[in-house]
C-alpha cells in the first residue's frame, strides 16, 4: 500500500516541524526565492567544495582505471536516487531525502574507509577522539565549509536540523531491522559515536537504509568488473541464486520492493525476514572477499603511508606561540605544502582572519589540540590524488 508514511511526512502538518527546519542562523532568504528550505539546502550542498571532491574521492577501489568504476560521488547520487524511489512510495519528503543524501558522505576521508580508519588511530592518539565520517560531515558543513552570501560574506552553510540530523545519523554500518526515528530533538554534539542514535525524522531513516540497499549490489558489480571475485563467483552464485536475484539492478529492486511492503509506522522501516538474511549474507560476502581481499591490501598500506607523512609534516610546524613564525621557516622546506595549508587555516583561525569571513572561528592557533583537529579536518577534506600530489611534494627534492 502505498502512501503508508505520509501523515508522518517532514512537512508544515508535522507536530516536528519547526524543529526540522530549524537553521541556527540565516546565510539569506530572497523575498522571491521559489525555493523550500530543503530545496535550499540541497542547492547549498551541491555548491559547496567538499561536495565537488567527492568525484575524486574513493568509494571502494582507489583509482581505476575502468571509468564505470564506482566513486564516492556515484554513490552519492545513487543513495539520492534509492531514497527518493523509497519516500515517494511511502508518501515521505523526497525534497527532504534528497538533500540528506546529496550531503551524507560529505564527511569522507581520502582513500575510503581505509583513509577513515588511519585518521582515526590519529585523532585517538593526538586529540583523545575517534575520528568518523558522520560526524566530520556534520562538522564540515556547520564548521568548515563556506559559501559566499548576497554581501560577499563567505558563511557556513547553516543548514536545517533535519539534514544536519540526516547527516551524523546516516551510519549504513549497523544491522538493524524496523528502524524507526526517535522522538527527542537532540544537541546532535551529543553524539560520541556512529549509531549511537536513530534519525529525527522518517527521511533521515530512508536514507540511511538506502544507503547500504546503494553499496550492498554495487560493490559487487564492481568487484566483477575487476576481476577480483573470480574465484568466489560460485558462491556468490549460491547466496542470490536462492534469492533468485542474479545482479545489481535486480538486487536493488528486490531489496527496495521488500522494504516498502514491509515498513510500516508499527514495524519502522523493515525488510522481510528472508531479505534481512539475505542482506547480511551479502554484507559478510562483501566483508570476505571484497573489503578485505587481498587486493586492496597493499594500496591500504600505500594510504597509510602518505596520509601519516602529510599529518606529521604539518604537525611538527607546531611549537606552541611561534608556531606562526615556525610555519615560515618549513614553507622554506616544503612551500607549496605549508601555503597550502596556511590558505585553508586562514579563513577558521584566531590569529588571522579574512574580513569577508563571517564564520565562527574554529580553530585557536596557538592551542595544540586545535591544531593537531585542524590537520585531521584538512586531509579528510582532501580528494584521493591531492593527497598523493601532497605527499609527493613533501618527498621529492
Amino acid at each position: 500500500m502505498e502512501n503508508k508514511l505520509k501523515d508522518y511526512s517532514a512537512n508544515e502538518n508535522n507536530p516536528k516541524w519547526e524543529k526540522i527546519i530549524k537553521r541556527e542562523k540565516e546565510i539569506y532568504k530572497r523575498e522571491d526565492d521559489v525555493r523550500s528550505e530543503f530545496e535550499r539546502d540541497y542547492t547549498r550542498l551541491l555548491h559547496c567544495n567538499a561536495y565537488r571532491r567527492l568525484k575524486h574521492k574513493t568509494q571502494v577501489f582507489f583509482s581505476p582505471e575502468n571509468d564505470h568504476i564506482c566513486t564516492r560521488i556515484e554513490h552519492v547520487m545513487h543513495v539520492e536516487s534509492v531514497s527518493y524511489t523509497i519516500a515517494k512510495y511511502l508518501g515521505l519528503n523526497t525534497e527532504l531525502t534528497k538533500a540528506i543524501a546529496t550531503g551524507h558522505d560529505i564527511g569522507h576521508s581520502p582513500f575510503g574507509h581505509a583513509g577513515e580508519r588511519i585518521l582515526s588511530e590519529i585523532s585517538k592518539r593526538d586529540i583523545g577522539e575517534s575520528f568518523w565520517h558522520e560526524r566530520n560531515g556534520l562538522e564540515y558543513v556547520d564548521k568548515i565549509e563556506l559559501l559566499e552570501d548576497t554581501n560577499k560574506n563567505m558563511q557556513n552553510l547553516n543548514l536545517t536540523y533535519a539534514v544536519r540530523d540526516g547527516i551524523i545519523s546516516h551510519c549504513g554500518e549497523v544491522d538493524e531491522n524496523g528502524l524507526k526515528p526517535r522522538e527527542e530533538c537532540i544537541d546532535l554534539e551529543e553524539y560520541k559515536l556512529p549509531n549511537q542514535y536513530a534519525p529525527y525524522t522518517w527521511e533521515g531513516c530512508v536514507v540511511k537504509v538506502a544507503d547500504k540497499i546503494s553499496y550492498l549490489g554495487r560493490d559487487i558489480e564492481d568487484a566483477i568488473t575487476l576481476g577480483i571475485l573470480d574465484e568466489k563467483l560460485e558462491e556468490l552464485y549460491k547466496i542470490l541464486q536462492s534469492k533468485e536475484v542474479i545482479n545489481n539492478t535486480v538486487i536493488i529492486h528486490h531489496l527496495i520492493n521488500d522494504l516498502c511492503q514491509n515498513s510500516s509506522v508499527e514495524n519502522g522501516l523493515c525488510f522481510s525476514d528472508e531479505t534481512f538474511n539475505l542482506i547480511k549474507e551479502i554484507k559478510d560476502f562483501n566483508y570476505k572477499h571484497i573489503y578485505f581481499c587481498d587486493k586492496i591490501k597493499p594500496s591500504n598500506r600505500y594510504f597509510n603511508i602518505v596520509i601519516n607523512e602529510i599529518y606529521a609534516t604539518l604537525k611538527n610546524i607546531y611549537v606552541g606561540e611561534n608556531t606562526l613564525n615556525n610555519m615560515e621557516n618549513v614553507k622554506k622546506i616544503y612551500p607549496e605544502v605549508v601555503c597550502d595549508f596556511q590558505r585553508w587555516l586562514e579563513s577558521y583561525w584566531t590569529n588571522k582572519r579574512k574580513d569577508s569571513c563571517k564564520n565562527d572561528v574554529v580553530f585557536d592557533i596557538n592551542n595544540k589540540r586545535d591544531y593537531y583537529k585542524a590537520i585531521i579536518y584538512y586531509i579528510s577534506g582532501m580528494t584521493d590524488n591531492f593527497a598523493i600530489d601532497t605527499y609527493n611534494k613533501i618527498i621529492g627534492f
